[in-house]
């Protein structure tokens, strides 16, 4: 019909971190992973992995890649071992391979059902052992599309766990998520909307962006008329204030560090004493919402 389904995407993913695309389901993120390993041509632009363009990428270079769809190659009539025996040659894993299988599937939890084949294991069963398969080749690049989808949280920090680790020894990840509260686990996030980014940065920058700046919350020991708040505003350069309730109040400052200090002195001026203070850090729900 004519419509993109992304458009003025522009990233660039640095070597040995963890790039976070996240957005709510049939905003662009899997068309996105799709552009990156080649799968699809952009009508317009650019793609390179590599240091080459993607769907122009010979097998040696691909073998630098992991990639996990959301539906993954597995073969119901094998075992899981046998599936991940299948892709460890494929993605040609030759020299100590049983130990490679054997520390694969450790991680993903599937030690005790290696026997077992795919068309009688659940479905969180068969994404763990497509993470695995995705994994058990040491590639370069990791493209992981929802990986977690599916996943015990127990698991799923275990999985962001290792996926630290191993972006601290030099591999590159980009995961797309629904899970916001992953973007924690990330170095730099791009939140995409309508195919479309509305917004990239580091988890911290993307706070500040939601909310103006960071936040200050205040809870004193009895009432507080509008006059104080807007004189406390003031005092401490805040962008802006609101009242959470007739003894609560937040602030929107540049600096928490240095402004929560002086916050608490100009209450104690008037008399007012502080119950709770202390710099407010917003859920992502919220941050992304926002943004």
């Amino acid at each position: 019909d004519g419509s993109w389904v992304v458009e003025h995407l522009d990233l660039d993913v640095p070597r040995g971190k963890i790039f976070g695309l996240i957005g709510p389901s049939g905003c662009g993120k899997t068309t996105t992973v799709r552009l990156a390993n080649g799968v699809y041509r952009p009508d317009h632009g650019d793609v390179c992995m590599l240091g080459h363009p993607s769907s122009e990428m010979r097998a040696r270079d691909r073998a630098a890649i992991g990639y996990l769809p959301q539906q993954p190659a597995l073969f119901d009539q094998l075992s899981l071992r046998e599936n991940l025996n299948f892709h460890a040659s494929l993605n040609g894993v030759r020299f100590r391979r049983k130990e490679r299988l054997a520390e694969v599937l450790d991680l993903v939890e599937l030690s005790e059902h290696t026997g077992k084949l795919v068309r009688e294991s659940s479905g969180g069963m068969r994404r763990r052992l497509a993470l695995a398969a995705t994994l058990v080749h040491r590639p370069a690049v990791l493209l992981l599309d929802e990986p977690t989808a599916g996943i015990d949280p127990i698991l799923r920090r275990r999985f962001w766990e290792h996926f630290r680790a191993l972006a601290d020894e030099g591999h590159t990840f980009v995961i797309t998520t629904q899970h916001v509260d992953e973007a924690a686990g990330c170095d730099v996030v791009g939140l995409l909307a309508d195919g479309r980014l509305a917004a990239v940065g580091t988890p911290d920058e993307l706070r500040r962006q939601a909310v103006g700046g960071e936040l200050i919350e205040v809870e004193t020991d009895r009432d507080v008329d509008g006059s104080t708040g807007a004189e406390l505003a003031e005092a401490v350069g805040a962008e802006r204030f609101e009242y959470l309730g007739p003894q609560c109040m937040r602030f929107v400052v540049s600096d928490a560090g240095s402004s929560l200090p002086v916050m608490l002195q100009q209450l104690e001026r008037r008399g007012i004493t502080t119950r709770h203070a202390t710099q407010a850090v917003p859920a992502y729900d919220e941050v992304f919402i926002n943004l």
